[in-house]
């Protein structure tokens, strides 16, 4: 059973029945970019503590009454969501406040958040009867839709910006996807990926102006309420690049609150790279998005025209929360504190929603009584030419127990 009621176009404030599939609002076009409204009247009536308590199923399709899908397409799909929450073991003590928890997405199938909006697309594809699916993207996302549609039997056609690392193309290759690398930045492969698109009628599965993806990557935070027994914490922090993933984070603590299954909406931080600011540039210039630069290691943020700004601005604006950017240097800190502290390796994106946090406490916008959840967005093995960066190289020895002795001596490796 559905629970959708409507699109509503986050410009004009249009309605439109759910009847018909739609990506944006007829109306404004792209600019209009739709949200699904829910009967959540009707989702309380299944969807209940005692619902999550009887669930035995550990991934997003636990969520199934406030998704945009139908079920009978979901039994094959890999398994997404239901990532682990961390209580941080060091890094809370270390920057002073009262409860840190991090959350794992780089542990998903693909390793990035990317894989709930991509399974949701996946299976919408399957509803329409469409057989190739394509986006344009900085990795992770073209990543986690090959991964998704190779084991639903679906095609892909991806377009990704020259700079894509290597970590992320060779999943792609991997998975069988049918890769377009286009000489120019993320604007150059996206408005290709828009072309092709739109002439062979392929499923979009481009996260800013398809309103069902934003839908999968909600359920981070379906996880996260759920995980501290409905009891958010008063802060969640997360990278941001195009606005889906920010969007999907407060629609989700929305989604609940309406269902009277948590008090409170957290305050929202969204963390941009100093180097592609364009909603920070924004929110504290009360203004709208310009296009920026796009220079950052961070590349799965580095998105110069955000394809979704008025979900990615409201996320913050009606949580209370902020926009801060992080430089480089803080980003491959926090890629090295998360490793040695509490043994989570992070790409230098989802790194950077950790440096947001360092920065929030270091200028007192998180207090030290405030307890606050990170979104770790995904895994490090995604860009191993930035991490290799950040550490040391390891020394090379002989193979001489006197050598090794002094060298373990030197640097106070023993028990002693």
């Amino acid at each position: 059973m559905s629970y959708k009621k409507n699109y509503r176009c986050t410009k004009c404030n249009n309605k439109y029945s759910v009847e018909k599939e739609l990506l944006v609002c007829p109306n404004c076009l792209e600019k209009g970019i739709l949200d699904i409204e829910y009967d959540y009247d009707k989702i309380k009536k299944v969807m209940n503590k005692a619902y999550f308590k009887n669930n035995r199923d550990l991934s997003i399709w636990r969520y199934l009454p406030l998704l945009p899908v139908e079920e009978k397409y979901t039994k094959n799909t890999l398994r997404v969501g239901w990532t682990p929450l961390y209580s941080s073991t060091h890094l809370k003590d270390k920057y002073n406040c009262k409860q840190l928890f991090l959350k794992d997405e780089g542990l998903n199938p693909t390793q990035s958040l990317k894989d709930r909006a991509s399974v949701i697309a996946c299976v919408k594809a399957l509803e329409l009867n469409k057989e190739v699916i394509s986006c344009s993207s900085t990795g992770n996302a073209a990543s986690s839709l090959a991964g998704n549609a190779s084991k639903l039997g679906l095609k892909t056609v991806i377009f990704v910006p020259k700079r894509a690392p290597l970590g992320k193309l060779s999943q792609l290759l991997a998975f069988g996807s049918n890769l377009i690398k286009v000489n120019g930045d993320y604007k150059a492969a996206y408005n290709l990926s828009k072309s092709a698109i739109n002439y062979y009628k392929w499923y979009n599965r481009n996260a800013a102006i398809n309103p069902n993806l934003i839908e999968g990557k909600k359920t981070v935070a379906l996880e996260i309420a759920e995980q501290l027994n409905f009891k958010p914490t008063d802060w969640v922090v997360v990278s941001v690049g195009d606005g889906c993933t920010i969007g999907g984070v407060y629609k989700g603590f929305y989604d609940l609150l309406n269902l009277d299954l948590i008090d409170k909406i957290p305050k929202i931080i969204g963390v941009q790279a100093e180097g592609c600011s364009p909603f920070y540039d924004a929110f504290h210039n009360n203004k709208e998005l310009e296009e920026t630069d796009e220079s950052t290691i961070a590349d799965s943020i580095a998105v110069g025209i955000p394809r979704n700004p008025i979900k990615g601005l409201d996320a913050v604006k009606k949580s209370q929360g902020t926009y801060l950017k992080v430089s480089d240097k803080k980003i491959m800190e926090a890629m090295l504190l998360l490793g040695k502290e509490e043994g989570i390796f992070a790409e230098p994106a989802a790194a950077a929603s950790l440096a947001g946090f360092i920065q929030a406490r270091e200028k007192d916008i998180i207090k030290e009584k405030d307890t606050v959840t990170v979104i770790i967005t995904g895994n490090g093995l995604k860009d191993t030419e930035n991490a290799l960066k950040v550490f040391d190289e390891p020394i090379l020895l002989d193979s001489n127990l006197e050598e090794l002795i002094d060298y373990i001596e030197e640097r106070g490796m023993t028990d002693e």
